[in-house]
């Protein structure tokens, strides 16, 4: 197996909780920001964490390839990274139309939060069948 490979089959359950959070966060923060670049600064405000412990993390993302990313500097996202940040985006908004358009919660922060919970503990296997569930659900 290539190493390209290796980095394409990657599953969410292979990345701990905590990388994927900072991931999210990263992505969400770029999507607003020209070139994509996020500070540390950033970061820590949205996670209402230390500077300190954001830079601890982001050695450990950058270990793995997750980010690009030098001391003192501004993150961004490697594609391997962008590609995590994709899958637990597109988890989150299978979760958020369940629990809103099949479950029928109506509290929106209820609804966020528990989407922003369970989308870290979704394998790929799991993801596929609630889009599929939702598909035909959403379709009678």
């Amino acid at each position: 197996m290539t190493k390209k490979r290796i980095h394409e089959n990657t599953k969410i359950s292979d990345i701990p909780e905590s990388y994927q959070r900072y991931i999210d966060e990263i992505h969400s923060i770029s999507r607003s920001k020209k070139g994509g670049w996020v500070s540390n600064k950033e970061i820590a405000e949205n996670l209402q964490v230390e500077p300190a412990s954001v830079s601890g993390m982001l050695e450990k993302l950058k270990k793995r390839g997750l980010i690009k990313w030098e001391p003192r500097k501004a993150i961004r996202l490697t594609e391997k990274g962008k590609k995590i940040a994709k899958q637990l985006n597109e988890t989150h908004i299978l979760l958020h139309q369940f629990f809103a358009k099949v479950l029928k919660i109506e509290d929106q922060e209820v609804i966020e939060n528990l989407s922003c919970e369970i989308e870290h503990h979704i394998t790929r296997d799991v993801k596929n069948s609630l889009e599929e569930f939702l598909s035909q659900y959403l379709d009678e």
